[in-house]
């Protein structure tokens, strides 16, 4: 069996076949979860046969997803993660103890299924949502963490009924398919708010606060904000690992706490992370010794193969990735951006069609030299245009076909004590990281 020609002819057939968000957007979206149910019972409803704990928010989902499961497979359970999308390979979405699923399975569950998919007729991600409650239920996971795509009440992973679900924060993202004011997107992530099930919220927010009480309250779901668990105090941070001082606000104690998740906005994953961990101890008996923590959050990326959120590519010059892509998420990043000491400051930019892009734009800062660029995909933001939106907001800069061709000229263009930064969605930093080998080291030993 030729597996790595099938397993290209599978994913082929996954790509142009079904109808998929990061192609084709909104139309690739569909309004209810019939398909998924349809899927998941023809594969045996595979998601009954583990423990999982669904997470949702506008930013920071996938960061805490990542921490959690590293945590959680420190302390000695068997974890499923599931994320999306993917930077490199299909199957970073699909994890068991950090190991992608084998090429093997994705083309056996594929051919095995084809018919039932082919009469069903999903969408791309509610294929790959069924395919992940498979393979967690076949490799017998103790738990499973589960990351929604978009959303919340219509999301695909949306049939699971977890032992927690967790809100990370809201802010302003997908307006033509969630709401147009904060509270509506609150609303739409609150419906994965099941009855009887605590609910977490990382962040509390005032415009969001009373859609998740009465969301809570209406399921009988005790709701616990991370703020009001943990305080998180940040000391310093090397090229490597933050270190902060977490004191626990029930117990009294304070814990030093290192972790390889760089960026500012990391402190508040980290809290919401932390005040996970005590509810499934408190709520589920759950075995999470500080010990355990502490060592999964010192190497969170090695554990669980996370890429592209503060990724250092190299240092010199200096290059770090980020797959910040909407006005929030931007808008951490460039805090960060901010600290960086360089002679020069280089940005590499891209977007996708559908993002309120003129607002992102107005976040970066005028100073910078920009290199505006387009992923290799139908959605993606043409780069003339981006320059010509970017022009009017004082960003200066040229436009070039290809994000390979952008950050080239930007490397040739740097001097050893300038800075660059390339960001605006995670296909930007997925043809990226393709340029820099070192930061799929861990990956080759993966996949």
């Amino acid at each position: 069996m030729q597996t790595p020609k099938i397993y290209d002819q599978t994913l082929n057939y996954l790509y142009e076949k079904l109808p998929m968000f990061s192609r084709l957007g909104k139309a690739a979206l569909k309004p209810d979860l019939v398909n998924t149910i349809k899927l998941c019972e023809a594969v045996g409803n595979p998601q009954e046969h583990f423990k999982s704990i669904h997470i949702a928010g506008t930013n920071g989902k996938g960061s805490v997803s990542h921490m959690l499961a590293a945590i959680l497979q420190e302390a000695g359970y068997r974890t499923g993660l599931y994320t999306s999308p993917h930077l490199i390979d299909f199957r970073e979405r699909i994890r068991i103890n950090g190991v992608p699923v084998t090429k093997e399975w994705v083309v056996e569950f594929v051919a095995k299924n084809k018919q039932t998919i082919e009469e069903i007729q999903p969408s791309f991600f509610e294929v790959t949502v069924a395919m992940a409650f498979k393979a967690f239920a076949e490799q017998k996971v103790d738990i499973a963490i589960i990351e929604t795509g978009l959303g919340g009440r219509l999301d695909s992973t949306n049939i699971i009924t977890p032992i927690l679900s967790i809100i990370t924060n809201i802010s302003y993202d997908h307006q033509d398919l969630l709401g147009n004011t904060l509270p509506q997107i609150a609303s739409e992530k609150a419906g994965i708010i099941k009855p009887h099930v605590p609910v977490l919220i990382g962040q509390e927010q005032e415009e969001t606060g009373n859609v998740f009480l009465e969301k809570a309250l209406h399921s009988q779901s005790t709701m616990y904000y991370a703020e009001a668990l943990w305080d998180m105090v940040r000391i310093r941070q090397d090229s490597l690992h933050q270190y902060f001082k977490a004191v626990h606000r029930g117990k009294r104690e304070m814990h030093d706490i290192a972790t390889d998740m760089l960026g500012n906005y990391q402190q508040k994953n980290l809290r919401t992370v932390l005040a996970a961990t005590d509810i499934l101890v408190a709520n589920q008996g759950m075995e999470i010794p500080i010990p355990a923590i502490k060592t999964a959050l010192s190497k969170v990326k090695r554990i669980t193969g996370l890429h592209g959120r503060w990724e250092i590519a190299q240092q010199h010059p200096f290059v770090v990735m980020d797959v910040g892509h909407n006005t929030a998420g931007i808008s951490e990043v460039l805090q960060q951006w901010q600290l960086v000491s360089a002679r020069q400051k280089h940005i590499v930019m891209g977007f996708v069609k559908d993002k309120d892009v003129m607002s992102v734009l107005s976040k970066f800062p005028k100073d910078a030299r920009y290199y505006f660029c387009n992923a290799q995909l139908p959605r993606a933001l043409p780069a003339e245009e981006l320059k010509i939106m970017g022009e009017a907001h004082q960003l200066n800069g040229n436009a070039y076909e290809s994000v390979k061709e952008a950050v080239d000229v930007a490397i040739t263009a740097m001097a050893e004590d300038d800075a660059l930064l390339i960001t605006g969605s995670f296909f930007i930093v997925a043809e990226a990281m393709s340029l820099f080998p070192s930061t799929l080291e861990d990956d080759h030993q993966r996949i």
